[in-house]
């Protein structure tokens, strides 16, 4: 990518066309998290929840996608976030990444970026923030 990164700019991408739970208990064997909230429909029933939910991290790795496609993994140096309502099942998640402020460091340009994660019906599940080293424009290898 050879662009400069300026406030305002924006990417979005659905980043889950559909949440399965296959890829619920994919992500529970890959990370440990065996919690029965996510892997145990009538716990999470019983626990008040429609069923199990995706796990927060997972729904993290994805929205970052959104992000690392833009500068790559390696332009990306900070990622924080907040989980803000549960991820079901047959939930498609579309994630925005908007430049909010450009600074100068000594060892090249960064930029600060606001990214959210909304589910179909518009719900904001996930918000946080991303800190990139923006690509060299010079560089047209980027």
């Amino acid at each position: 990518m050879s662009e400069r990164l300026g406030i305002g700019q924006r990417r979005a991408r659905v980043v889950c066309a559909e949440v399965l739970r296959t890829q619920i208990v994919q992500y529970a064997g890959a990370s440990g998290d065996y919690s029965p909230l996510h892997t145990d429909e009538r716990h999470a029933v019983r626990a008040g929840y429609p069923g199990v939910m995706a796990h927060g991290m997972m729904v993290m790795a994805a929205s970052a996608g959104v992000v690392t496609d833009w500068v790559g993994v390696e332009g990306l140096t900070q990622l924080g976030v907040r989980f803000l309502a549960p991820v079901w099942p047959g939930d498609r998640l579309t994630a925005v990444a908007c430049v909010v402020a450009v600074r100068v460091g000594a060892d090249g340009d960064y930029a600060e970026l606001r990214l959210t994660t909304t589910n179909q019906s518009g719900v904001e599940v996930l918000a946080g923030t991303a800190t990139v080293r923006a690509p060299d424009p010079s560089n047209t290898s980027n």
